[in-house]
């Protein structure tokens, strides 16, 4: 799609995006939607995105080990989700699975366990079943599994995650 009212050429789409890059990571897929939002036609988005790699501002390997570390420390998001964002960024599961299987379940659950002391102070509930239920939740909606809720909490085995029939 060629957007008539746009005023980025090919160069222009190379130098913004390289000066992008070169601030911090981004994925080719960014990288393509950003050229579609310009009106860059497709033969000129595949000879930047060329160009791009090759000059190693683009590296979706790069790119991959930078997210997950991201969202591991700063988001505190477990697997899942940091799967969900990644393949929303266009990042293959050849690239991701190396990369997340190089975390070890004492890092998650290095993030996982003060996530969930800070949690529990602020849920309201009247029995400790249902507080340990609302912290099960709560750490499933961030992307962990139910491996490291366990080993993040003690009383985790008894929590089936589904709210008790009354």
């Amino acid at each position: 799609m060629n957007n008539k009212n746009s005023t980025i050429d090919e160069h222009e789409a190379l130098r913004r995006l390289a000066t992008l890059c070169s601030k911090g990571e981004h994925s080719e897929r960014e990288a393509r939607e950003k050229m579609y939002r310009w009106g860059i036609d497709r033969d000129a988005q595949e000879r930047v995105l060329s160009r791009l790699l090759e000059g190693k501002y683009i590296d979706n390997e790069r790119f991959c080990r930078a997210y997950v570390d991201e969202k591991l420390r700063y988001n505190r998001w477990g697997r899942r989700k940091i799967i969900q964002g990644l393949v929303a960024k266009g990042i293959a599961e050849s690239v991701y699975r190396p990369v997340l299987a190089a975390i070890t379940a004492d890092d998650y659950a290095a993030v996982l366990r003060p996530l969930l002391d800070s949690k529990r102070p602020t849920i309201k509930a009247s029995t400790d079943r249902e507080v340990r239920y609302k912290l099960v939740q709560y750490a499933l909606s961030r992307g962990f599994g139910m491996d490291e809720i366990r080993l993040c909490m003690a009383d985790a085995d008894d929590i089936d995650c589904y709210p008790e029939e009354e």
